[in-house]
C-alpha cells in the first residue's frame, strides 16, 4: 500500500501545545484513499528539523508528502503556494537559534512552489464548510524552513514524490489566552486534513480557479 507522510512541530514560543501535532497525531496509521498514513513530529530547530524530515522520507519513501504548522491569529486552513530561501527569524527557535537573513540552501532557488494542488484543497475545503484559503507567504521562521527544505530535497532526490506545506489556527485553548484572537477546533482540523489529502491524492493537476489576492 502506498504511503502519505504528514509531519508536524512540536509546540515553541512558550506555548504547552502546538495544533499541528495535536491534529496530525490522530492520523496515524490511518487509511485514507487506499495510502496508508505515517505521521512524524518534527523540532521547531532551523536545520535540525530539515535532517529529521529527511530521515522520515528516506526511511518511509512516501508518494505525498503535506507538512503542517501553527499560524497563530490567522483565522483559517491556509495552503501554503510558495517557500522562499531565506531565514529570517523573528523570535529564537527550540534551541535558542535565531538565523537573520540566511538561506536555506547556500546557491538554492529563490523559491519553490508547492507541487500540491493548492486550489482544489481550498475549493475541497470550503466545499464541507471549513475556512479555508491560498496563503501567499509562508513567513521566514521554521515553517518556511521546512517547506523549502522540503521541496528543495523532493526535487533532488524524488522528483515525482508532491510536498506541500498547511498552516492552521490555533486551538480555542490557546486563544482564549489572546482575546480577539480567532481558533479553530481540534475535530474540524483534523477534518480538514483528511479533506486536504484527499484532494491531493485525487488531483495530481490543479484545478483553474482565482486564489490570489490584490494586495
Amino acid at each position: 500500500m502506498k504511503t502519505v507522510l504528514i509531519t508536524a512541530f512540536e509546540p515553541f514560543d512558550n506555548e504547552a501545545i502546538n495544533p499541528s501535532w495535536e491534529s496530525v497525531r490522530q492520523l496515524q496509521n490511518q487509511q485514507l484513499s487506499g495510502t496508508h498514513i505515517e505521521t512524524r513530529q518534527l523540532p521547531c530547530v532551523f536545520n535540525t528539523s530539515l535532517t529529521c524530515l529527511y530521515a522520515a522520507i528516506d526511511e518511509i519513501q512516501p508518494e505525498l508528502v503535506i507538512a503542517v504548522g501553527q499560524a497563530g491569529g490567522r483565522p483559517d486552513i491556509t495552503v501554503e503556494r510558495i517557500a522562499i530561501n531565506i531565514n529570517d527569524a523573528r523570535i529564537p527557535d527550540n534551541q535558542g537559534n535565531q538565523p537573520i537573513d540566511t538561506p536555506i540552501v547556500t546557491a538554492g532557488p529563490a523559491a519553490y512552489f508547492s507541487t500540491l494542488p493548492i486550489k482544489a484543497i481550498v475549493s475541497g475545503l470550503q466545499a464541507a464548510g471549513i475556512p479555508a484559503s491560498i496563503s501567499q507567504s509562508a513567513g521566514t521562521y521554521v515553517c518556511n524552513h521546512v517547506m523549502y527544505g522540503l521541496l528543495h530535497h523532493l526535487a533532488l532526490a524524488y522528483p515525482k514524490v508532491r510536498g506541500g506545506f498547511i498552516h492552521i489556527p490555533y486551538l480555542p485553548e490557546q486563544a482564549v489566552k489572546y482575546p480577539g484572537t480567532p481558533s479553530m477546533a481540534l475535530e474540524t482540523i483534523i477534518t480538514a486534513l483528511k479533506i486536504a489529502i484527499h484532494q491531493a491524492l485525487e488531483n495530481r493537476d490543479d484545478v483553474v480557479t482565482s486564489g490570489g489576492t490584490t494586495h
